[in-house]
């Protein structure tokens, strides 16, 4: 009986009645594409990231921008690029993110972040300024530490500990995956000719670069010294190997090879296919054996299976679909 009077309710509710109530609601609620667009906005998320209606702006634009003006999220950086990569190499990676964060109006606000497998991200956010302040200011403590603790703190993006973490968490779910270890070809070179402040400058820009083109779900981190690992997660390899290519190709373009006259930058890199039966010393010793193989036939290339996966490559032995 309830069950049928719950289904004539439900007939009765116009389909215009969500939307207004979503639109009119008092929490802040957003939703991201996959390539972090925002596309709907409430009326409260409006107000709070200071977002005219209609617009519609990356997170990472708008973090920017209310960054410069004061207002909005409260960040405590002096490196807002930086803090945007270490807040990307955890944003999106779980289907659920829940942390705090305090608004330079005097809110603090408790987020939820729902990631769909299709990379949309559904943001919702409650007032909790009325809960108990000295608690707040210990949960944002350790929000900062926990942070400082996964982040590289040159470049931003995922520290060796926060890196190979998600790589366990990867083979801990039983799915198959990818993962590829690149590496700066003759970054000795480029600091021994244009000073260790450019090896830094290089590297923080690799950094950043990978982190623009490679998809929010997917991870990235530093391993160690001029080394980044890349874990995919279950996709196509032709989408895999487009990304690495799309890297390449943006790492050999970047900004700070026009401020420095005959600086060029190549990564090689070595690719493997992530089985729910590996083990991580098996993972690691695969992408080793195909970095080497990159290097040994002249850098500036990406291989899988001791095959450049750029070129022609015997399908027989590479998984198109994972």
């Amino acid at each position: 009986m309830k069950e049928a009077m719950h289904e004539d309710v439900s007939k009765q509710i116009p389909s215009i009645v969500v939307p207004e109530m979503l639109q009119q609601s008092i929490a802040l609620i957003g939703v991201y594409d996959p390539s972090e667009v925002l596309r709907y906005a409430n009326d409260a998320f409006r107000s709070a990231y200071f977002i005219a209606p209609g617009e519609e702006v990356s997170w990472q634009t708008l973090m920017r921008r209310n960054f410069a003006a004061g207002r909005g999220t409260v960040i405590s950086t002096d490196d807002i690029e930086n803090w945007i990569s270490s807040v990307r190499s955890r944003r999106g990676k779980s289907r659920q993110r829940t942390y705090e964060s305090d608004l330079h109006d005097g809110r603090f606000i408790w987020v939820t972040e729902t990631r769909r497998d299709d990379g949309w991200i559904v943001y919702v956010g409650t007032d909790v300024t009325a809960l108990n302040a000295s608690e707040r200011k210990l949960r944002l403590a350790n929000e900062a530490l926990f942070r400082q603790s996964t982040t590289d703190e040159l470049t931003g993006v995922s520290n060796r500990r926060h890196i190979l973490a998600r790589l366990k968490d990867m083979l801990g779910e039983g799915r198959d995956a990818w993962a590829c270890l690149v590496d700066i070809d003759h970054f000795k070179r480029i600091n021994d000719t244009f000073g260790h402040h450019v090896g830094d400058e290089v590297l923080v820009n690799v950094a950043q670069t990978a982190r623009h083109v490679i998809d929010l779900k997917d991870s990235f981190g530093r391993v160690g010294g001029e080394e980044f690992l890349i874990l995919f997660g279950s996709q196509p390899l032709e989408d895999v190997r487009s990304t690495l290519k799309r890297l390449q190709e943006a790492i050999s373009n970047m900004d700070v090879l026009g401020r420095h006259p005959g600086l060029s930058v190549t990564i090689s890199g070595g690719l493997t296919y992530v089985s729910p039966k590996d083990m991580q010393e098996d993972v690691f010793k695969r992408v080793d054996a195909g970095l080497y193989s990159a290097k040994d036939n002249g850098r500036d290339r990406i291989y899988f299976d001791n095959v450049e996966i750029h070129g022609k490559p015997p399908q027989a032995s590479l998984p198109t679909t994972v």
